[in-house]
């Protein structure tokens, strides 16, 4: 609005640039002093060399300066990286931070973030046919679970556990799962969006219906576990689509 000063926060916080002056600053005095002990004796780095050795025995005449000097580089080499390694640690952990939340809200954004510019080949690309056999030929594959003595005796020590009760699946729940739902994600096999299922309630007393039977009778129909996949290659000339 007009007439009215805004203030822009900034994103970076104020104690990561405070550490920042501080690694700038201790460069700066790293570089005068270095520049002192290769014989340069301006006024101005002299001046700067006796307020590094402020409030200390130490005196520019002394027989051990150079060594003095040399400590005194390598602490401030010491805080400058630890300075460093806290800026990190803290840029990597908002980093994940920010990329947990963005799973929540729209992995495909996240997915794309996590991307990166690749060189590629200008050969032909892959067959469909040849790429959809290779894929359906992993995901096809039965599964054999593994029955090892271990599991007996997982089931002997889940015995005594009290069984939780019955779960009863309402259509509310359906209303409330669909509601946190993303609008326009790839649909399933019915090619319907969240979008229409949440306008749609006549079809969540269906739903609750369906899922309650899949508890009841301890199994999940093979709807449950079957999806469609996108094949985007790299070239983005062609988009495969098959069901796994």
């Amino acid at each position: 609005m007009a007439g009215r000063a805004t203030k822009q926060s900034s994103a970076i916080p104020a104690w990561r640039k405070r550490i920042e002056d501080r690694i700038a600053k201790a460069r700066a005095l790293i570089g005068r002093l270095i520049s002192f002990r290769s014989g340069n004796n301006r006024p101005r780095v002299v001046r700067t060399v006796r307020m590094a050795f402020a409030g200390t025995n130490i005196s520019l005449s002394q027989p051990d300066i150079t060594q003095k000097l040399t400590e005194r580089i390598d602490d401030l080499k010491q805080k400058i990286a630890a300075w460093g390694k806290r800026i990190r640690r803290f840029t990597e952990r908002s980093r994940r931070f920010n990329q947990n939340r963005l799973f929540q809200s729209d992995q495909k954004r996240l997915y794309k973030s996590l991307e990166r510019p690749e060189v590629c080949g200008a050969g032909p690309g892959p067959d469909q046919a040849d790429t959809v056999a290779f894929w359906r030929g992993l995901w096809s594959e039965p599964v054999n679970h593994s029955e090892g003595p271990w599991m007996e005796v997982v089931a002997s020590q889940c015995a005594s556990i009290t069984p939780m009760d019955p779960v009863t699946i309402t259509p509310d729940d359906v209303a409330e799962a669909v509601r946190r739902a993303p609008n326009w994600k790839s649909p399933g096999l019915d090619g319907l969006h969240h979008y229409w299922l949440k306008g749609f309630v006549v079809c969540h007393a269906v739903l609750a219906r369906q899922f309650q039977e899949a508890l009841n009778q301890k199994s999940l129909p093979s709807l449950f576990t079957t999806g469609i996949t996108h094949l985007v290659p790299k070239d983005q000339h062609s988009n495969l689509k098959f069901e796994a």
